[in-house]
C-alpha cells in the first residue's frame, strides 16, 4: 500500500494563529471583523489572472464560535488536571453544548447574514453552517473580491484580500473555509514493510563466525527477537557484521514489552475510537482472523462498531480511496484491540482525508460521546512552500478538542514520520511532504489540546516480547549492490523518523512547565530563540520504527494477507490501547485529556527514559531482507538516527517523557 495522498496544494491560507489556542473574542466596539489568513499566500499579484466569473458557484463552511470561549478553555483545563478540584467532573454532550456551544441566536444571525447575501444555506450542525452560491454572492457576504490565480498545481480560485464578516455576526463566527477551491488534506502515517516473515531459526548456522555461509540467504528471513541472528557473509556495515531485522511484532509481544501482560489489564469497560478516512468493508472479519491467528481473542458480538458513509465519499483519487487507507485502518484497529483486547472499539471513517471531513469524524465522536479515547494516525505540515495551514482549520479543530476534554474524551495524534520535517529530511524521507518550507511540528499533533505520540525503535530480547531497549525512531538506509559487494549509498541517507520539535506557533501549555527544559522550549527549530517557552512535541512515545515493525492483517484486492507496518501510525493506536487498560485500572473512570497526567508522572518509574546514549551503538545497524517487485532486496539500516531530533536524558523532542514502562499501568492501579 502506498502512503496516502498529501495536500493537492499544501496550505491554502496564510497562518495567523495566536500562540495560545483560543477562540477569537468579539470586537468590543461592535465593528466588522477581518478573518486574517483567508487570503492565501500563493494568491499573489503576479499570479492573478483576473476576477472569477460572477456566475461560478462554490460552497463555504462557516464555523461557529460558540459561547464563552475563555470559559471553555478554563473548564477543559480544570477537568483534565489531576491537581484541580474539578478533575474528572466531565459534562455530557448536551451539557457541553448548552454551556459552550453556539446559541440559537448566534446560529440564526449567521444563517440570516448568509441568506441575506444571496447564498443558499445548506447543512447546519452545532458547529458550522454551510452555504452555497455564486461568486457575486460570496463577495457580498465576505466583503472581498474573488479572483483566479495561476499556481504550480494549475489555476485556482481564492479571495483577493482577507474576508470580512459584519458586526452582526462578528462574535458568532470562528472561521470560514471554502472561499479558496484548494482543498487541504491530511496524510496517513502508516508505511508498509516489504520484509519476509520466515524466522531466522532455520539459519542458525549463521550465529557463529566459523560457521558463516559464503553468501547471504536467498530468501527473506527475520529474527524472532532483536539481535538473535547475525548476518555474516554480507559486506561490513557501519561497525561490523550486523543482526537481521526482527520479524514484525505481534500484539502479544507488545503487551509483554510495555507491561500490559503483567498488569492483567485488558481494557475492559473502556471505549476507543479510531478515526481514518473511508472504510474497509472487511475490517471486523479481518481483525478477528488476525487476532485468532496470533493467539488472541476475536471481537465479541457488539464489541466492534463502525460508522462509514460510502455514498458520501469524495476526493478518492487525491486521498488514495478506501484501498489506500485500508492498511492504516487495519493497523489502527488491530493495534488497539491487540493492546486492549476487551475494550470496545469504534471506527469512524471520514468521507475523505480533507480537513473538513476529518473534522466531521472528530465532531461525531464528541457529539455522541462514542469513546473515551480517540486514536488518529494522520496529520499534515503547518508551513509549506505554497502556503500555510488555514487558521480556520486550526481554530475549529481546537474547539472540538476542548469540547472533547470537557466531556472526558482524549485525542491522540501521531507526531509524524519525517523527523523535524526539514526540507533536507523530506528530500530522502519515505513519508515526508516535499513542500515543507522549514523544520516544523505537524498538525494536529502540535495542538496544546492533543496528545502527540512519537515513535521509538523497540528491541525485544525474547520471542515472548521481553523488553530489551528503545532508541529514537530514525533510520539511515543503504541498499546492497547487485554483486553483493557494497552498499549504496554508504553511509546511508535519512529514510524514516519520528516527528517532534518545538512549535513556532503555540505557547507552552501549563502541563509542560517544569518538565520540558527551558533550553528546549525556547529554542525554535530554525535555531533562533523564542521570547517565551513554546509547545514541544511529542508528549510520549511507543514503538513505531520500520526496523521494529508490527504485524497487520487485512483483505486487499480480495485476498487476506499479513505484513509489517511502521510509523507513528503504530505508536498512536498502541498508546490508545494502553490508555484503555489504564481506564480499566481506574475502575472505568475516564482519563480524558491525557497530557496533564502524562507530565505529572515525568521522571518516575512509570516511563522508560529513552536515551540514545544508553544504547549500545553496536545494536544500531540492522540487515533487512525483503522482496521488492518480486526480487530479493537487502538493506542496511542504522537505527536511532532521527533527523534533527535526539533522545536524551529526561524530556526530549524525539520521544517526549519516554515510553510507558511496567509501572505506567501500575500507577493507575494505585489510584492516580
Amino acid at each position: 500500500m502506498a502512503v496516502s495522498a498529501s495536500a493537492l496544494l499544501a496550505g491554502s491560507l496564510a497562518l495567523a494563529v495566536p500562540a495560545s489556542a483560543t477562540t477569537p473574542a468579539a470586537d468590543p466596539t461592535g465593528a466588522a471583523r477581518t478573518l486574517t489568513g483567508t487570503h492565501p499566500a500563493w494568491a499573489t499579484a503576479s499570479a492573478d489572472r483576473g476576477a472569477a466569473p460572477d456566475s461560478a458557484t462554490a460552497t463555504t463552511r462557516v464555523y461557529l464560535a460558540g459561547q464563552d470561549a475563555e470559559g471553555l478553555a478554563a473548564y477543559a483545563r480544570s477537568v483534565s488536571d489531576p491537581a484541580s478540584s474539578q478533575y474528572g467532573r466531565y459534562l455530557t454532550p448536551a451539557q457541553a453544548q448548552a454551556r459552550f456551544g453556539s446559541s440559537a441566536a448566534q446560529a440564526s444571525a449567521v444563517r440570516n447574514w448568509l441568506a441575506g447575501s444571496g447564498l443558499r444555506v445548506g447543512r447546519t450542525t452545532d458547529h458550522y453552517i454551510e452555504a452555497t452560491g455564486t461568486t457575486a454572492a460570496l463577495e457580498r457576504a465576505f466583503g472581498t473580491s474573488i479572483h483566479t490565480y495561476r499556481t504550480s498545481q494549475g489555476t485556482h480560485r481564492a479571495p483577493a484580500a482577507d474576508a470580512v464578516v459584519p458586526a452582526s455576526v462578528a462574535d458568532a463566527v470562528l472561521g470560514v473555509t471554502g472561499l479558496s477551491d484548494v482543498v487541504r488534506k491530511a496524510s496517513s502515517r502508516a508505511v508498509p514493510v516489504d520484509r519476509g516473515r520466515r524466522p531466522a531459526s532455520a539459519f542458525a548456522a549463521a550465529t557463529a563466525p566459523d560457521k558463516a555461509p559464503p553468501t547471504l540467504p536467498t530468501e527473506p528471513i527475520c529474527s524472532e527477537s532483536y539481535g538473535q541472528i547475525t548476518a555474516y557473509g554480507a559486506p561490513k556495515g557501519y561497525e561490523k557484521d550486523e543482526p537481521f531485522a526482527p520479524c514484525s511484532y505481534a500484539p502479544k509481544q507488545l503487551r509483554e514489552a510495555y507491561g500490559v501482560t503483567s498488569s492483567g489489564l485488558t481494557g475492559k469497560g473502556a471505549r476507543v475510537a479510531v478515526i481514518d478516512a473511508y472504510g474497509l468493508s472487511t475490517m471486523e472479519r479481518d481483525a478477528n482472523r488476525f487476532a485468532v491467528a496470533h493467539g488472541d481473542k476475536a471481537f465479541r458480538k457488539g464489541q466492534y462498531t463502525e460508522y462509514v458513509t460510502p455514498g458520501q465519499w469524495r476526493y478518492e483519487d487525491e486521498c488514495g480511496g478506501a484501498d489506500g487507507w485500508a492498511g492504516e485502518e487495519a493497523l489502527d484497529v488491530e493495534m488497539v484491540h491487540g493492546l486492549a483486547p476487551d475494550a470496545q472499539v469504534v471506527y469512524v471513517g471520514g468521507n475523505s482525508c480533507s480537513d473538513d471531513d476529518l473534522y466531521d469524524a472528530m465532531a461525531k465522536v464528541v457529539d455522541e460521546h462514542l469513546a473515551d479515547v480517540v486514536s488518529n494516525s494522520w496529520g499534515e505540515i503547518m508551513h509549506s512552500t505554497e502556503g500555510d495551514i488555514d487558521p480556520a482549520v486550526v481554530r475549529a479543530d481546537e474547539h472540538i478538542l476542548m469540547l472533547g476534554a470537557v466531556e472526558g474524551i482524549g485525542f491522540n495524534f501521531s507526531s509524524g514520520d519525517c523527523g523535524n520535517d526539514a526540507p533536507a529530511a523530506a528530500a530522502t524521507g519515505a513519508n515526508c511532504d516535499p513542500t515543507t518550507s522549514r523544520a516544523q511540528t505537524e498538525w494536529p499533533a502540535s495542538s496544546v489540546w492533543a496528545t502527540a505520540v512519537g515513535g521509538t525503535a523497540l528491541g525485544i530480547s525474547s520471542k515472548s516480547g521481553r523488553y530489551g531497549f528503545e532508541t529514537n525512531m530514525g533510520d539511515l538506509r543503504s541498499v546492497l549492490s547487485d554483486d553483493q559487494k557494497s552498499w549504496n549509498p554508504y553511509p546511508g541517507r535519512f529514510y524514516f523518523g519520528g516527528g517532534g520539535g518545538t512549535s513556532e506557533d503555540f505557547a507552552q501549555p501549563w502541563y509542560q512547565r517544569g518538565v520540558v527544559p527551558t533550553s528546549v522550549s525556547t529554542t525554535l527549530m530554525n535555531g533562533s530563540r523564542a521570547a517565551r517557552p513554546m509547545r514541544t512535541i511529542p508528549d510520549i512515545a511507543m514503538n513505531g520504527d520500520l526496523v521494529t515493525s508490527v504485524l497487520v492483517g487485512f483483505t486487499d484486492g480480495g485476498e487476506y494477507s499479513e505484513g509489517g507496518y511502521g510509523g507513528t501510525s503504530v505508536s498512536a493506536p498502541e498508546y490508545a490501547g494502553l490508555l484503555a487498560d489504564a481506564i480499566q485500572a481506574r475502575h472505568g473512570r475516564a482519563i480524558g485529556f491525557a497530557n496533564p497526567g502524562i507530565y505529572d508522572r515525568a521522571g518516575t518509574s512509570a516511563y522508560n527514559d529513552v536515551n540514545d546514549a544508553k544504547v549500545n551503538v553496536k545494536l544500531g545497524n540492522v540487515l533487512d531482507l525483503g522482496v521488492v517487485d518480486g526480487s530479493l532486496r537487502v538493506r542496511l539500516y542504522k537505527i536511532g538516527q532521527d533527523y534533527g531530533l535526539k533522545a536524551t536524558r529526561g524530556y526530549d523532542t524525539a520521544t517526549g517523557v519516554g515510553s510507558p514502562a511496567r509501572d505506567y499501568l501500575r500507577s493507575y492501579q494505585n489510584g492516580r
